[in-house]
């Protein structure tokens, strides 16, 4: 493996390392509050999601990472692809930290489809944070017509199979539809 690579992949353990610490800082459970350890879970309705490693919701942070990598390719071309790669990252557990702060829970609490969420486990925040890079990964290596078609894909699957995609969330997040979350809770 070339030693650059290398590099990157250290710093890329370092920055998730430093992100688990700090989660765990704020008060988040390494687990959940049930403690156990799991892999994945596919009910975004159950007490497990945002728990185990991986849910339906990883689908979402493979987006950010793709988004964010083509955002920040336009604006640092002169970068290396593992330098911004690595800048997508840092930019995800921004997004891990305060996604697991107590005002935006209780946003998401606020949205139906997501009232009984009360923050992520320490090990799925490490796996949004990995998926993330996984997408970001992809976008160094797929054209941007590929990635442009497996996002709307992604969200369309998303939203026939659990009613919730990266672009509803960020909707509900900001500002909350009713006639979303009501087709979200299988009212209309």
């Amino acid at each position: 493996m070339k030693r650059s690579l290398w590099k990157y992949m250290l710093m890329l353990a370092a920055i998730i390392i430093i992100a688990a610490a700090i989660l765990f800082l704020m008060g988040r459970t390494p687990f959940g509050p049930t403690g156990e350890i799991g892999f994945w879970t596919g009910d975004v309705h159950s007490q497990y999601n945002s728990q185990r490693f991986a849910d339906p919701y990883s689908f979402t942070h493979i987006a950010h990472g793709v988004g964010l990598y083509l955002i920040l390719l336009f604006f640092f071309r002169r970068l290396p692809a593992g330098a911004i790669l690595l800048l997508a990252v840092l930019l995800e557990v921004g997004w891990e930290i305060l996604e697991n702060t107590e005002y935006i829970i209780e946003r998401y609490r606020a949205i139906a489809i997501a009232r009984g969420y009360f923050g992520d486990s320490i090990l799925n925040s490490v796996g949004d944070i990995l998926f993330a890079a996984f997408g970001a990964f992809l976008s160094i290596k797929f054209p941007k017509w590929a990635l442009a078609a497996a996002f709307i894909f992604l969200e369309i699957f998303l939203a026939l199979t659990i009613r919730d995609n990266l672009t509803l969330n960020i909707i509900q997040l900001i500002y909350p539809i009713p006639a979303i979350e009501s087709w979200q809770l299988g009212l209309s």
